[in-house]
């Protein structure tokens, strides 16, 4: 299952790193299917009026759709 698990959280680290969010103080972790963010999120310079809640719901729902995952667990602080 730790193998599972290792495959999962690389990628949730991909499709994180496909949306524009900064998420270099993200911490991912995946048990058992289950997906834990935590840290701080922000929005790119480059995208500054971009819904970081809403880019946030996108991204759960994406990762939901994925094979083994069972649900998707957001502990983080939203800076700007």
């Amino acid at each position: 299952m730790a193998s599972d698990d290792a495959a999962m959280t690389r990628m949730v680290r991909s499709q994180v790193a496909r949306r524009s969010i900064d998420a270099s103080m993200l911490n991912i972790r995946v048990s058992h299917g289950i997906v834990y963010l935590g840290g701080i999120i922000r929005v790119l310079r480059t995208h500054a009026d971009m819904d970081l809640t809403k880019e946030m719901e996108l991204i759960s729902t994406v990762l939901r759709s994925k094979q083994g995952v069972r649900e998707v667990i957001w502990e983080v602080t939203q800076r700007t």
